[in-house]
């Protein structure tokens, strides 16, 4: 399955944006979908996850209350909408998907699909 992140770009310090993630199968339905980013010079880290059953975690203390994860099931697409953006917040953000069914969490050997940049200007 290939995974196709889209959404990102150039925005100033308190913006926003929208990132969405679809499945060339178009079988998010059934797996957690994660979204991950990495910044230039630092490791990749989750941001949130949504498991199959709607169960949500978000992962960076920094983004709770300006990033939300959702799920459009009739799309098979997963959202991160992503509000209040701040400079820190740049990075090259991945999303996820899990290898088996019925899991609510995202690990590194599960599907990953290409990134799409986000900055945040200052």
């Amino acid at each position: 399955v290939q995974l196709q992140a889209s959404g990102g770009g150039l925005v100033q310090a308190g913006g926003s944006l929208r990132l969405s993630c679809v499945a060339s199968d178009g079988t998010l339905f059934y797996y957690a979908v994660g979204w991950a980013r990495q910044a230039p010079g630092k490791e990749r880290e989750f941001v949130a996850t949504i498991g199959w059953s709607g169960d949500i975690t978000y992962d960076v203390d920094s983004v709770k209350g300006r990033f939300t994860i959702s799920r459009n099931n009739a799309k098979s697409t997963v959202y991160l909408e992503m509000n209040s953006l701040k400079p820190e917040d740049t990075a090259v953000y991945y999303c996820a998907r899990s290898r088996l069914k019925y899991r609510n969490y995202v690990s590194s050997t599960d599907y990953w699909g290409q990134g799409t940049q986000v900055t945040v200007s200052s």
